[in-house]
């Protein structure tokens, strides 16, 4: 659910205020852990470190970025594909060329 118009984006306001002391295209990053705080356009230029729950992902902020969450550029889950022994069979058979025949499956190490 989105927030009240009437009571504006929530930004940080430490965030705010690191951002002041520093010049636009400063290469150093801002390490923060308000992932739900929005990007506003003063944030524009600069790398944040927003923080995933294990470490922090460096997010440099671009024009498209206004308006949406800190959290949304750190994502906090590692895909690891589906499937297993069975997949990478699957996978393997696909890999090889149409007309020649399946080889053995390869032992184990």
């Amino acid at each position: 659910m989105s927030r009240s118009s009437k009571k504006g984006p929530h930004v940080d306001p430490k965030l705010l205020k690191k951002i002041s002391k520093l010049r636009i295209g400063d290469n150093t990053v801002i390490k923060t852990w308000s992932r739900d705080s929005e990007i506003a356009p003063e944030m524009v230029g600069f790398t944040f470190g927003v923080h995933n729950g294990k470490n922090f992902i460096e997010v440099l902020i671009k024009e498209e970025m206004v308006g949406h969450r800190l959290g949304e550029f750190a994502p906090t889950r590692k895909f690891v594909r589906h499937g297993g022994k069975m997949q990478r069979e699957l996978e393997a058979a696909a890999a090889q060329p149409a007309g020649s025949a399946p080889s053995a499956p390869a032992a184990k190490k």
